[in-house]
């Protein structure tokens, strides 16, 4: 579909000068892939992570295009850090928020409570519902907790149909996130890969958590990514698709230019962790989430507009 694309343009040229800097940068493995000292207990870890994930999408306010911010701990929090924060700030002051029994019987009194923020939080009934969904399955199968749920899939992202993210789109709906383009199913997978790449940055030094094919992860398709390939030039959009963006047009979901915005965000991004790799010595290589964060830390507070697509998968 890249080639039929009409809307968005990888510039490869461009993604060969950006390779040549980037390749000297760190580009390390996330800090805070498991936030606020987790990684002392794995288990607790897993759980956290994937409760944010099922709710990790849209911090940004429709209307208004302000973002989801609060203070926790002394430091300022923005987009799906704030809303850490808040699973976080919930836990210290007793909610169960990592136990599927209670997230499939969640109030909106408590998620208003739990998300209280600079704004109302983004999509809060949508997110209420995805904790219903999500805390269901969990409370039936996996005595309420994620951490089971990966114990029992196997240790790769794809291992013929029990793998974490074969597992987790189909059990899990939400994280089923797939569109069609022309006729063919475009299979874009952002939360279902980004629960277990933040997992593994932060665990897998420790050997908690085994992940045997993580160079099969592809970039995390969302907002702030896309912003950040096309303001270095590795992408371009059509003046209409500009112009949409930039006067804040909603883009509807599974919509052509939606689907070529996140699918030339995996393309661009893999092409560049190729070209990266040319330059970079054996045992400096990297696998795409690398270049992902590089690009996702560097644009997710920038006031460059993106797309605003009203979406549950990211």
């Amino acid at each position: 579909m890249i080639e039929k694309s009409r809307d968005v343009r990888t510039h490869y040229d461009k993604i060969r000068e950006v390779a040549s800097w980037m390749a000297y940068e760190d580009l390390p493995l996330p800090n805070l892939a498991v936030p606020f000292g987790m990684e002392k207990t794995p288990d607790v870890a897993m759980d956290f992570i994937m409760v944010g994930t099922v709710i990790d999408t849209a911090f940004t306010d429709f209307k208004t295009h302000v973002k989801f911010q609060m203070d926790y701990a002394g430091e300022h929090h923005s987009d799906s850090d704030a809303m850490f924060a808040c699973l976080k700030r919930a836990m210290d002051n007793g909610y169960p928020v990592l136990d599927g029994k209670y997230l499939a019987k969640i109030s909106r009194g408590d998620m208003e409570k739990i998300f209280a923020g600079n704004i109302a939080m983004p999509m809060l009934d949508e997110k209420l519902e995805l904790f219903h969904q999500a805390g269901a399955v969990l409370a039936a199968k996996y005595d309420g907790r994620f951490y089971n749920f990966i114990k029992s899939c196997s240790p790769k992202l794809y291992d013929n149909g029990n793998g974490l993210v074969e597992r987790l789109a189909a059990e899990f709906p939400r994280f089923n996130d797939v569109s069609e383009y022309d006729g063919h199913v475009v299979k874009i997978y952002k939360l279902t890969q980004l629960g277990y790449w933040q997992i593994y940055s932060g665990l897998h030094a420790t050997g908690a958590f085994k992940l045997e094919d993580a160079q099969k992860m592809t970039a995390f398709a969302d907002y702030i990514v896309p912003v950040g390939l096309r303001l270095m030039g590795m992408t371009s959009y059509s003046p209409e698709l500009e112009k949409a963006i930039n006067t804040y047009q909603m883009i509807p979901r599974d919509s052509r230019w939606e689907i070529e915005i996140r699918a030339h965000c995996l393309y661009a991004t893999a092409l560049l962790a190729d070209e990266v790799n040319k330059i970079r010595p054996a045992g400096e290589q990297i696998i795409i989430p690398q270049i992902d964060a590089r690009l996702w830390t560097h644009f997710h507070t920038t006031e460059w507009p993106h797309h605003l697509t009203r979406t549950i998968m990211y």
